[in-house]
């Protein structure tokens, strides 16, 4: 299938806007690629909806670049120096890398089912409403008493494997993070922050993953110009994305995305009920 230049714009849009909102990226271009007539089934596009997540990530790799530079350079440093070990940089670096190997696993091993059954709106629109109810609860009962300082490898290890639903699409990522975070009693903007640094490996990775082992279907069919121009859209999108949130969620909860969440999941149901749009 071909892909025109406007396509791959909205399409960059929608992943800049979504990537880091708790409302799934992917059941969102699902959804969009569906209603632009685009079979959801076919290699290339999913793989152009992976690569094009390059773009939102690297805007948030920039964004938090010094963060992500102390973090680095203090695990580094720890891996030579005991003293250095003593840091909390060192631990929070180690702490990420082991948040970020469940998802790693768990995609590999699932890669195929994830490619194809889970594409299906059904998967999409059930993920939606249910994790609205686990955000919900999440959001609802959170201490939020915890700051970043008390980040463990105990803590990001169970929000990464928290991380490995998002693989279904419509859970949303930064949504299975998140939520994970609160229940572990985090205050709302570091579980965001955490979100985007558990998300840069993992999402890098699929990333290149898909440039390396679907350059073919690529080339043959979406073609690399509307992938890079979705990717270069998402990077500008994802960068303001990255600054509004970080803002908005310091006086508010995730109350409106909940809500957005479960209406779109009940439009979608609505949808496929009736017979307007088909599922795959």
């Amino acid at each position: 299938m071909n892909m025109s230049w406007w396509q791959a714009i909205v399409l960059g849009i929608i992943e800049g806007i979504t990537e880091f909102l708790p409302i799934s990226s992917t059941g969102h271009l699902t959804i969009a690629e569906k209603l632009m007539g685009m079979p959801l089934d076919d290699e290339g596009l999913i793989a152009f909806t992976a690569i094009i997540q390059i773009g939102a990530i690297a805007a948030a790799i920039i964004y938090f670049w010094q963060d992500i530079q102390r973090v680095l350079i203090a695990w580094w440093r720890g891996l030579w120096w005991k003293r250095a070990r003593r840091q909390f940089d060192y631990k929070y670096g180690w702490a990420i890398i082991i948040g970020s190997v469940p998802i790693a696993v768990v995609g590999l091993v699932f890669k195929d089912e994830i490619e194809t059954v889970l594409r299906s709106l059904w998967f999409v629109a059930g993920a939606l409403i249910i994790w609205s109810g686990v955000m919900w609860l999440a959001d609802k009962y959170a201490t939020t008493k915890r700051v970043e300082k008390d980040t463990t490898w105990r803590d990001t290890l169970v929000i990464g494997l928290g991380q490995c639903l998002s693989l279904v699409p419509g859970v949303s990522r930064s949504g299975a993070t998140i939520s994970v975070g609160l229940l572990r009693g985090f205050d709302r903007v570091t579980v965001t922050k955490l979100s985007f640094f558990l998300g840069i490996p993992a999402l890098v990775a699929a990333g290149l993953l898909e440039v390396v082992t679907k350059y073919k279907h690529i080339s043959g069919g979406v073609g690399w110009t509307s992938t890079i121009i979705a990717t270069v859209v998402s990077f500008g999108v994802g960068y303001v994305a990255v600054a509004w949130l970080l803002k908005f969620i310091q006086n508010n909860d995730f109350r409106s995305f909940i809500v957005y969440r479960f209406a779109l999941g009940l439009i979608l149901v609505a949808l496929l009920g009736a017979g307007m749009i088909s599922h795959v």
